[in-house]
């Protein structure tokens, strides 16, 4: 188990000269190849031998008392920026950074994030910072949309039109998106194209992807972050008629990590206030219980 972590340099190899034993890191917990198509293209995130940490039958997790990895994969956290604790929520806001690289947000782009869990909030939160004018937060669960407020709006050091939108769960997809757009797509002039720009669904859910897929605008661009089900129905006429364009993201690639840290050096991104409670090792499987009740946003487990 575990793949979000930080930690203290314990020993380095003798050719390594970036870190020194008492460095508080950062990490990225997995390691490619380096030498197939995709590592030398750049993807490594898409490397068929990556060891990822905590993938059954390869490589163990990092709740242990040592964790073994390259140290290009380890990144220094500056002093006096941020504890272990929220240097391990640097994991997720690299799939978020990743995502939003993905479909290329720029400024002025309305952005429609479907999940206001950890991922779908930190892709709200980058999205502000690459420059989006609006974002819509879609989720079932009030509480969580409200904290997604908090963290959208209350972090900016400019202005963000941020919206909530809870979906009826009686309403089709199509209906749903109708809904949205009605709420939430104004036409500042008489030229604006109906829909979003940009829509990151980070639900994985079925019925978020199609309702994305119904309220994107022509020619915008769809990212899938959220794992779901392998197969689903999906409104693939829609795709080809308003020629969107689908992109997927797998974790994280080449700068991901990097520019998530810089977010958090330069307080762009408060990730500390999405802890809500910080276990020792010995109650882990007590923090695995709040997590699947669904309590608060992040349950952090202290090392051994």
């Amino acid at each position: 188990m575990g793949h979000e972590a930080s930690g203290i340099i314990h020993k380095v190899g003798e050719k390594v000269t970036t870190l020194q034993p008492g460095d508080r890191v950062a990490l990225e917990p997995g390691y490619p190849c380096r030498i197939c198509p995709c590592c030398k293209r750049g993807r490594y995130n898409l490397c068929p031998s990556m060891m990822f940490a905590a993938v059954p039958m390869r490589c163990h997790g990092t709740l242990t008392r040592f964790f073994k990895l390259p140290a290009d994969y380890c990144y220094k956290i500056p002093e006096g920026t941020m504890g272990l604790d929220e240097a391990v929520l640097l994991e997720p806001l690299a799939v978020a950074v990743h995502s939003v690289r993905q479909v290329g947000v720029k400024p002025g782009d309305k952005v429609v994030v479907f999940g206001a869990g950890t991922v779908g909030i930190l892709c709200a939160a980058v999205a502000r910072e690459f420059g989006a004018r609006m974002i819509v937060s879609v989720d079932i669960n009030e509480e969580k949309l409200e904290f997604a407020r908090g963290i959208v709006v209350s972090d900016s050091t400019g202005y963000v039109d941020f919206r909530a939108f809870k979906p009826d769960s009686f309403m089709t997809s199509e209906d749903t998106a109708l809904r949205l757009l009605e709420e939430h797509d104004p036409r500042e002039e008489e030229g604006d194209i109906p829909g979003f720009d940009v829509v990151i669904e980070a639900t994985g859910a079925a019925s978020c992807v199609r309702t994305g897929i119904h309220a994107i605008r022509v020619g915008g661009v769809f990212v899938q972050t959220g794992m779901g089900k392998r197969c689903m129905d999906f409104p693939i006429g829609a795709v080809a008629e308003k020629e969107i364009m689908l992109r997927g993201c797998f974790r994280y690639g080449p700068g991901d990590f990097k520019l998530g840290l810089q977010l958090v050096v330069a307080k762009k991104i408060l990730v500390g206030r999405f802890i809500t409670k910080v276990v020792p090792f010995e109650k882990a499987a007590d923090a695995w219980e709040t997590t699947m009740r669904g309590e608060g946003i992040k349950t952090v487990i202290r090392g051994i």
